[in-house]
């Protein structure tokens, strides 16, 4: 087990080796000086010409990836930092720390000063709809796998897959019409300000519903194919003529083995919810990451471009081995070989 574990580490860190470089390819690659795009429109002639002497971007582009990811990981200091280039640019954390991704020049302040914060709040938004929409997928489609064909089943597939159908936006748009417009018991946007009329769990509850309601449709039918698959398999025929009672085959025999497959799809889920869920976020006006990535992409700040593309990354990598490592616990066969 420990060598799978040290396997898979190793290649979530080559992995993200290969996605950093390719994020610097990039953006070395867009059209544009990239001291220019560093510093922003407003940055004068002067400015550009020094900061890419101190970029030494006419160096090999290896030369340059090794420095900037040595930025990053707090190995070298910042060049943006430095007074010769008088751009006034200061890190209260200082010009060398871990995770420091320059300065943002939309924000007109450090990246890490403010992506945490918008990670954060993505990631309070993902968690509440991860802990709704997991039981609820469960059950809907254990439900859906052991009334298999029947009308019970068929009317949970149908709903399933018209709710899997629809846009974020357009449920967004649907939720909205019904609960903020026609009752008025919620409200339009969720800016996660205080001192108005909503409260901010009220701001959480329609953002919450759009990915509740599109990924309880999608992981459903997973878990409703796989109960399908592990009811008709021998061992279940035999708990059966065992004269085990229906729930105790389901609970004792069925679940856990009907799990394997839709744990891995319910683990991939974390980094669509942190990441990818930038149409709900610019709907409801949330302040989260992939709101900021968009706004970021509009107004060509590559630093934070850059910072939200590499976390977006770690988080798809680490729920991938977290969903290996699972998967491994679940499985014995897995586990034993």
């Amino acid at each position: 087990m420990i060598a799978f574990v040290l396997r898979r580490l190793a290649s979530a860190a080559f992995t993200m080796l290969v996605a950093s470089f390719l994020v610097f390819v990039m953006v070395e690659a867009s059209p544009g000086n990239v001291a220019r795009k560093t510093l922003g429109q407003f940055a004068t002639d002067e400015q550009v010409q020094i900061l890419a002497e101190r970029l030494q971007l006419s160096d090999p582009l290896p030369a340059r990836y090794g420095r900037w990811l040595g930025v990053i990981m707090g190995l070298r200091s910042d060049p943006l930092q430095n007074p010769a280039l008088g751009l006034n640019f200061t890190d209260p954390r200082g010009d060398r720390y871990f995770g420091n991704f320059g300065f943002s020049t939309m924000m007109k302040t450090p990246v890490a000063d403010v992506i945490w914060t918008r990670l954060s709040h993505s990631a309070t938004l993902a968690a509440l709809a991860f802990l709704t929409f997991v039981p609820l997928a469960i059950l809907l489609g254990t439900v859906a796998g052991l009334h298999a064909h029947r009308p019970l089943d068929r009317g949970l597939t149908t709903l399933s897959t018209v709710f899997a159908s629809i846009p974020e936006f357009a449920s967004a748009v649907i939720l909205m019409s019904i609960f903020v417009v026609w009752l008025g018991w919620l409200p339009g946007t969720s800016p996660l300000q205080v001192g108005g009329r909503w409260s901010i769990a009220s701001q959480y509850v329609l953002p919450v519903a759009v990915l509740t309601l599109y990924v309880t449709a999608y992981v459903s039918r997973f878990v409703r194919a796989s109960m399908i698959e592990v009811m008709a398999t021998p061992y279940i025929r035999t708990a059966t003529l065992k004269g085990l009672s229906r729930p105790a085959i389901v609970l004792r025999h069925a679940f856990r083995n009907a799990m394997l497959t839709p744990f891995t799809v319910i683990l991939l889920q974390i980094n669509w919810l942190i990441s990818g869920v930038v149409v709900t976020e610019v709907v409801f006006a949330y302040p989260g990451i992939g709101r900021f990535l968009l706004e970021a992409a509009l107004f060509g700040d590559i630093a934070v471009i850059e910072a939200a593309t590499l976390i977006a990354v770690f988080v798809a990598v680490t729920t991938q081995l977290l969903g290996d490592l699972g998967y491994m616990l679940l499985n014995p066969r897995i586990r034993l070989s």
